[in-house]
């Protein structure tokens, strides 16, 4: 897909983090940009410095992505690249001893289904209303691409820690959507795609850094090379080759510095 001024993209949770490292690769290279997020205030401001526009959505709300998509459409018109980065999951430990009770207890089957919904159930919606928009447009190239489809997992799909039943589950989950996704779109010439980031210097991570400085000293020693965090700007790098590479399809691409995450 060429990148450019006539293209236009949407990014979810593009109010920080890797999401707004995307924003910022996008529009720099010409991308007209919709930030999907629930931070008004960030997502206005990042939207006004890309010469972007922002839709405040909740990725958990059918009701609320479609009258995003809808906005996003009318602004900027048919979206030809869907970046996903927002998600919404909760932690906590198949079993764990509660010694407030001294009784074990498990993670509560409602919590598993909030994780699930927040980052499996997400992911399916955005992907799918993207589809559904990019199937009835015209071709870009003489392949009959239409569209393209980046989605964000994460080293957890594969290296699920103590404590991520639900997050890995749900992220497993995302990744094994892409093939048959991407299948199910192949005669529509719409792309799809996954990244699976390791540890990254997002807010939470630099966070981190300001309270415990020697634990994130450590998150950056364990990466095997280069010794430090992953910088969100080559996450953006690389949804940037996702995007433009028209031969990557239905794959699940590890961007970690070759980590290998413990249990714990």
């Amino acid at each position: 897909m060429k990148i450019g001024s006539e293209i236009s993209a949407i990014v979810t949770g593009g109010a920080s983090g890797l999401g707004r490292a995307s924003v910022l690769a996008l529009a720099g290279a010409g991308v007209k940009v919709t930030i999907f997020d629930i931070s008004d205030e960030s997502g206005e401001r990042l939207a006004a410095e890309v010469g972007g526009q922002f839709c405040h959505v909740d990725i958990m709300s059918e009701e609320s992505v479609l009258s995003g998509f809808e906005k996003a459409r009318n602004g900027h018109g048919q979206e030809r690249l869907l970046v996903h980065c927002a998600v919404v999951a909760t932690g906590g430990k198949t079993v764990r001893f509660d010694k407030k009770t001294g009784a074990y207890q498990r993670t509560a089957t409602e919590e598993f289904e909030k994780a699930m919904l927040g980052v499996a159930v997400a992911t399916y919606r955005m992907a799918s209303v993207a589809a559904l928009g990019m199937a009835g447009s015209e071709p870009l190239n003489e392949d009959g691409e239409r569209g393209a489809i980046v989605l964000t997992s994460s080293v957890a799909a594969q290296d699920g820690q103590v404590g991520q039943i639900g997050y890995a589950s749900g992220k497993g989950a995302v990744n094994a959507l892409v093939l048959p996704m991407a299948r199910d779109l192949m005669d529509l010439g719409i792309r799809i795609n996954a990244i699976m980031p390791g540890t990254f210097a997002t807010p939470p991570m630099l966070q981190v850094k300001e309270t415990n400085p020697e634990v994130f000293e450590g998150l950056g020693k364990a990466v095997p090379f280069p010794k430090r965090l992953g910088l969100p700007a080559e996450f953006g790098s690389m949804v940037l080759e996702l995007a433009r590479n028209s031969y990557m399809n239905g794959q699940c691409i590890r961007l970690d510095g070759a980590i290998r995450m413990p249990p714990k």
